[in-house]
């Protein structure tokens, strides 16, 4: 676990809603199964970030419907604080989120099933000499952000879920100059090659 750090680690995740969640893993799995993969997702990141960081440096934030019973239970359970995602779309609520910590901050999803406390403390220490710390995932977008008060235009008129984001994230940094590491590439569970590709993976360890 990191000790002394002033990092703080932001969660984003929604509520698990059948049919809200984890939809392109339908038709192939039922909106039950897929909402059990985003639990189990959202488990095993908490899980990971709780064995990294201290629990008052972690914060869960909730989309859909942020008192759902799981998510308190989740959150009451690793002694973590649970919030509310603000209004917007999905970079108006990241800036958002982030700009309320005092300090510098990660903000990660839930769904990197490679995502490592050795990577999260690598990314930590990235802080030291970068305003901007970022992990691409293969398809072209991130599954984690963070730095020291980043400017909004990082996350503002940006094709979501397309495989230009973190491109042009990293273009928007270094046109403003700013110093931008990158400790690792990594992949997320969005769809049934994805969900076949971490049951291999977890049953290789």
């Amino acid at each position: 676990m990191i000790s002394g750090a002033e990092v703080t680690l932001l969660v984003f995740a929604k509520a698990p809603i059948p049919g809200k969640v984890k939809t392109r893993l339908m038709p192939a799995l039922d909106a039950e199964q897929a909402r059990d993969v985003h639990v189990a997702l959202l488990e095993r990141t908490l899980e990971v970030a709780c064995q990294t960081f201290p629990a008052a440096r972690v914060q869960l934030w909730a989309g859909l419907a942020p008192r759902h019973p799981l998510l308190e239970a989740l959150a009451a359970r690793h002694g973590i604080a649970l919030h509310a995602q603000p209004s917007g779309d999905l970079g108006q609520r990241m800036h958002t989120a982030l700009s309320t910590q005092r300090g510098p901050a990660l903000l990660i999803g839930s769904d990197c099933p490679v995502l490592t406390s050795a990577l999260l403390a690598r990314c930590v220490r990235a802080l030291n000499a970068h305003d901007l710390v970022i992990l691409p995932a293969e398809d072209g977008g991130y599954a984690l952000i963070g730095g020291h008060r980043l400017p909004a235009r990082l996350f503002t008129d940006m094709a979501w879920g397309g495989s230009e984001v973190a491109a042009q994230t990293l273009a928007r940094a270094r046109e403003r100059g700013l110093r931008v590491a990158c400790p690792g590439t990594v992949w997320d569970v969005d769809t049934p090659r994805d969900l076949e590709r971490w049951r291999m993976l977890d049953a290789a360890t």
